[in-house]
């Protein structure tokens, strides 16, 4: 592992800081108006124009316990990504597989979300990625077999608890799908008919599920 700093990471890692003590100073990160105020993903109000919740709600958490463990988790995982990927495809994995995350969230739960969990999904995702295209790197295939094993358990606890599963999937397909998209050059050469294939069904499938999100939450 690289010793340079993981600048991108830590800089994502104060705005989220920031956005939650803000909130908890205008009311507190658990108030639903603080929340909606901030910018949550509310279906009814993206659906009505605001399509910058799409965006925002990566950068906002629900509670103490919330804001911590996914910042613990983002230094970790977002210091490993950043350094694999390079700062700049690290930083459009994170905010495009939020986003990713986020619109299947608005097609499919209902409830008021927020949390950087749909970009964390989307970083799992990508390193997903790198073990499917350098599996012959032992490091590379031995964590990606790591991290397969905590998504599978991440998922099946989301299907016992309020979590957005929908969110977390999306993010998670989001992040697989940007990785062969971004390529990784510090690594090896990604093939370019996967990079467009990979393109082509970021696009189709996440333009679908915003479609019907649009319809559910109009109809």
């Amino acid at each position: 592992m690289s010793k340079k700093r993981p600048k991108i990471t830590i800089l994502l890692i104060v705005i989220n800081i920031v956005m939650y003590l803000l909130m908890t100073v205008a009311g507190g990160s658990t108030n639903p108006n603080i929340l909606i105020e901030f910018g949550a993903k509310d279906n009814a109000l993206i659906a009505a124009g605001q399509i910058w919740r799409l965006f925002t709600p990566m950068f906002l958490h629900i509670g103490f316990q919330h804001i911590v463990l996914n910042m613990v988790t983002l230094y970790f995982l977002g210091m490993q990504i950043e350094y694999l990927f390079g700062p700049w495809r690290f930083l459009v994995i994170y905010l495009v597989s939020g986003i990713c995350g986020n619109i299947a969230s608005f097609a499919f739960t209902p409830a008021i979300s927020a949390g950087a969990s749909t970009a964390l999904f989307g970083l799992f995702g990508a390193y997903l990625m790198l073990g499917e295209s350098f599996r012959d790197d032992p490091y590379i295939r031995t964590i990606a077999k790591q991290f397969l094993v905590l998504v599978v358990l991440n998922l099946l606890s989301d299907l016992t608890g309020s979590i957005d599963l929908w969110g977390h999937l999306g993010g998670l397909i989001g992040g697989f799908l940007l990785g062969y998209v971004m390529g990784a050059p510090q690594i090896g050469k990604v093939e370019m008919h996967k990079r467009w294939l990979a393109l082509a069904g970021l696009v189709l499938l996440f333009a679908m599920i915003f479609v019907r999100g649009m319809h559910t939450a109009t109809a």
